[in-house]
């Protein structure tokens, strides 16, 4: 295992060669690892008044950006991917070291960033508006998406750069400005990203201010929510975050675009192939420690085939090995921090309080460092209540059975939360209606698809209290642009619609 030495090294190196400034390196916002428990470094953080300062050139500079052509903000994005591919495997590194993902897990995310400019840059030529019939001769109706302003940005830390991408590349492109308050929990992925926006935007000609960094902590996000100049905050983090974020955003009259907890379910069928529903659900449940929106965190499976469901998922989390993030074979990273352990340990007690069965996990593992290392919780449950209707951001998996495809849904859709789900079916009829509009009420909804590792093409978010919003691919680019209907009149008389007649 890595010492805290090691990993502070291995963290400047990295951050040396992305381009960040010496001298962001000091300061009191202090940086540390799930891998050690230990503080690494401090880095410099802002004040509220910065905030404000940051807002306010993020400002300035939207008075150029906007003008400027799409496929000439597109160039600015491919720039940016170009350079997040170089340094693919620094990125990772840090993802690594400040949010305890294992290697692979940390290099997909990365990938997730390249993507995300991939995708970006085709949607500085497509951001397309319609042409509508008049009802008036001589007149054309129209609709156009314009820039909308600066897009506030505030990140989790489960993934500390993926997010980010997800708004700036396609903010970036529709002619916004940025300002990006990440967790504290990971300042040195956020220093890492900027210093290669930064770059960019060097290469690029882009005007200075068009991505503002900010630091630091609570003060520090509110700050960036109540300000009046930021026409969209994007927020991602808890749904008791969102309830407080969404009503001061709409207190100003802004928009907010709200990505929250989920309490996300895969639904497993008696036709299901069971080598594919036990595989997707391990990874669901365990994949980041059990620590991202999308885990599977319930299992809703027939009764004739749960014994040997539960039965195979407790043997597979129970092979997982659990160690070094970065060593080949390690499949189990460590929690965030102590809070998370017990928050978890605190659910697992509640649930065997309220009638479950502890099949499997539920404790620390047997790691020698000073993180905190957990097995993956399996319990069978009596009834869908209590604490699972919460959402506990660590690997526990509650098992509930079913005996026809209605109760299922039913299971399925009681939680308030609205994310992300899964069937494992070989019956066309399950799948059909598990996707029609009285099957699963979830933003993603999966066929023999676990619930985690959404690609960047499609729209991610949720429903309920998941908070509606939707990022990164289809048609999300709407929500980081102002739409305006057009009337062009080029009949050489004035006619009035709905054929009022006014003198």
């Amino acid at each position: 295992m890595r010492t805290t030495d090691d990993l502070t090294t291995l963290a400047r190196e990295a951050l040396g060669r992305l381009g960040v400034d010496e001298a962001l390196l000091e300061g009191d916002l202090v940086a540390r690892s799930p891998l050690t428990g230990a503080d690494l470094f401090g880095v410099r953080q802002h004040t509220t008044a910065g905030v404000a300062d940051a807002v306010g050139r993020a400002h300035d500079a939207f008075g150029t950006w906007r003008t400027t052509p799409g496929p000439v903000r597109g160039a600015l994005v491919k720039r940016l991917g170009e350079l997040i591919a170089e340094h693919k495997e620094d990125l990772a590194a840090l993802v690594t070291i400040e949010a305890g993902k294992i290697h692979t897990e940390a290099l997909g995310e990365v990938q997730e960033m390249v993507d995300i400019c991939d995708f970006a840059v085709g949607l500085s030529r497509q951001l397309y508006g319609r042409t509508m019939p008049s009802e008036r001769s001589g007149h054309r109706l129209q609709e156009t998406w314009q820039p909308l302003g600066v897009v506030g940005v505030i990140s989790a830390f489960n993934f500390p750069v993926a997010v980010w991408s997800w708004n700036t590349a396609v903010a970036l492109v529709c002619g916004d400005a940025v300002v990006w308050k990440p967790s504290e929990l990971t300042p040195l992925c956020a220093l890492g990203c900027d210093a290669l926006l930064r770059r960019a935007m060097a290469d690029c000609g882009a005007p200075e201010g068009l991505h503002e960094l900010v630091l630091g902590a609570r003060d520090v996000g509110e700050a960036l929510v109540d300000d009046a100049r930021v026409a969209l905050l994007s927020a991602t983090g808890s749904t008791r975050m969102g309830r407080e974020v969404g009503p001061r955003v709409a207190a100003r009259f802004g928009r907010s675009l709200l990505e929250l907890g989920g309490n996300n379910a895969v639904i497993v069928t008696p036709s299901a192939d069971l080598d594919q529903a036990v595989s997707s659900i391990v990874f669901g449940a365990a994949g980041t420690a059990g620590q991202r929106c999308t885990s599977t965190r319930r299992l809703v499976v027939h009764e004739s085939v749960a014994d040997e469901v539960v039965a195979r998922v407790a043997r597979a989390f129970e092979s997982l090995q659990a160690g070094d993030p970065f060593a080949d074979g390690v499949l189990l990273g460590p929690l965030v921090n102590e809070r998370a352990w017990q928050a978890m340990e605190a659910s697992v007690e509640a649930a065997v309080a309220q009638g479950g069965e502890l099949v499997s996990g539920g404790v620390r593992a047997d790691v020698d460092a000073g993180g905190v290392w957990v097995r993956p919780a399996l319990l069978r449950m009596p009834a869908q209540e209590g604490v699972v209707f919460t959402e506990t951001f660590a690997p526990i998996l509650y098992v509930l059975t079913y005996r026809d495809f209605d109760e299922a849904l039913d299971l399925h859709n009681a939680v308030p939360q609205g994310l992300s789900s899964g069937l494992f079916s070989n019956d066309v009829r399950e799948a059909e209606r598990y996707l029609g509009p009285d099957g699963a009420d979830t933003g993603i909804a999966n066929v023999n698809a676990g619930t985690s590792g959404a690609e960047i093409g499609g729209a991610f978010g949720g429903e309920k209290e998941t908070g509606g919003g939707r990022e990164s691919g289809s048609d999300a680019w709407r929500a980081y642009m102002r739409r305006a209907t057009n009337t062009i009149n080029y009949s050489g008389s004035v006619q009035l619609a709905q054929g009022v007649d006014f003198g």
